[in-house]
C-alpha cells in the first residue's frame, strides 16, 4: 500500500498525504445487508454527560457488521471483495460461503478477491483462516485473538497489527501483542493466520485542522489553560506549568500513573508487561 502526496498548492496539501485507496480496494459500494446506520453521541453517554471531551461533528458513517467470530466452521468462503471501512482503520474484506451467506472480515494484508479461506479446529494454517490456538503452530503470526472462547476477537484489530504465538504449555498458549506485552490465553481461543492490513496507515500525515474535524475529532483544549473550576491543573497567575503531575479534569494520572485496577483478572496472565514507545519505537 503506498502512501500519496499532493502538489503543494496550500498548506493543508502540502504536509498532508493519504492513503492510494486505488492500488487494493475493489469497490466502494458497501453490502447493504450488512450495514446499519449508527447515531451520533458527541462523547456523551445515556444521560447527555460527556464521558470523552472533544468529540463531536464529523462525516456521516454507516456501520458495517463485522464477523469477529469466524464461527463457521468447515465450509468455506469465496472472497468477493476488498473494500474501505470508516469505523476502522484497517481493510474489510466481503466473503460469501458455500451456503450462499455473506459476511464481513477484517482483510488480512496478503489477501486477493476470488481466494478461499475457511474457519475450524483442521484447517490447514494459511492466510486468512481462522483456527484455535492450539492447532496454530508456534511461531505464526496472528490477528483477531479471543480473549475468552467464542466471545469473539478482541485482540490485534488494527491496521497493520499482527501478534505472534510463542509457546504453548498445558491448557495456555503465549503470545507477544505488538505492545511488546506478553501474557497467556487459554488454547481453546481462535484467532486468524496473518497479519491485518493497511500497515502504511501510521505513516499518513493528517497536514491541516479540517481532516480531524472530518472524523468528528474536536480542539483539544490544555488544562493548564483553563480556569481552576474547570480542571485541576488550571489558573495561576500568569502562565504557569500546572503544579502537579498531568492529569484529567477528574484527577486521574495522564502520563505514567497506575491507573489498572488490581483486581482485574486479566492482571494474571500478563507474563511481560508493555513496552513503553518512543518515536514509533518500542524500548525495552
Amino acid at each position: 500500500m503506498a502512501i500519496r502526496l499532493y502538489k503543494p498548492t496550500t498548506p493543508g496539501r502540502r504536509g498532508g498525504s493519504v492513503i492510494d485507496y486505488k492500488a487494493e480496494l475493489t469497490t466502494d459500494k458497501p453490502e447493504k445487508t450488512l450495514c446499519k446506520r449508527i447515531k451520533k453521541h458527541g462523547g456523551r453517554n445515556h444521560h447527555g454527560k460527556t464521558t470523552v471531551r472533544f468529540r463531536g461533528g464529523g462525516a456521516r458513517r454507516i456501520y458495517r457488521i463485522i464477523d469477529f467470530k469466524r464461527n463457521k466452521d468447515d465450509m468455506q468462503a469465496k472472497v468477493l471483495t476488498i473494500e474501505y471501512d470508516p469505523n476502522r482503520n484497517c481493510f474489510i474484506s466481503l466473503v460469501q460461503y458455500e451456503d450462499g451467506e455473506k459476511r464481513y472480515i477484517l482483510s488480512p494484508n496478503g489477501i486477493k478477491v476470488g481466494e478461499s479461506i475457511e474457519s475450524g479446529a483442521s484447517v490447514e494454517p494459511k492466510i486468512g483462516n481462522t483456527m484455535p490456538l492450539s492447532g496454530i503452530p508456534v511461531g505464526v503470526e496472528i490477528h483477531n485473538i479471543e480473549m475468552t472462547a467464542g466471545q469473539g476477537g478482541k485482540l490485534v484489530r488494527s491496521a497493520g497489527g499482527v501478534a505472534r504465538l510463542m509457546a504453548k504449555e498445558g491448557d495456555w498458549a503465549t503470545i507477544i501483542l505488538p505492545s511488546g506485552e506478553m501474557r497467556m490465553v487459554r488454547k481453546e481461543c481462535r484467532a486468524t493466520i496473518g497479519q491485518l492490513s493497511n500497515g502504511d496507515y501510521q505513516h499518513v500525515n493528517i497536514g491541516k485542522a479540517g481532516r480531524k474535524r472530518h472524523m468528528g475529532i474536536r480542539p483539544h483544549v490544555r488544562g493548564k489553560a483553563m480556569n481552576p473550576v474547570a480542571h485541576p491543573m488550571g489558573g495561576g497567575e500568569g502562565r504557569s506549568n500546572g503544579g502537579r503531575h498531568p492529569c484529567s479534569p477528574t484527577g486521574k494520572p495522564a502520563k505514567g500513573g497506575k491507573t489498572r485496577s488490581p483486581r482485574n483478572t486479566n492482571n494474571k496472565r500478563i507474563i511481560r508487561r508493555r513496552k513503553n514507545k518512543r518515536n514509533g519505537q518500542l524500548v525495552l
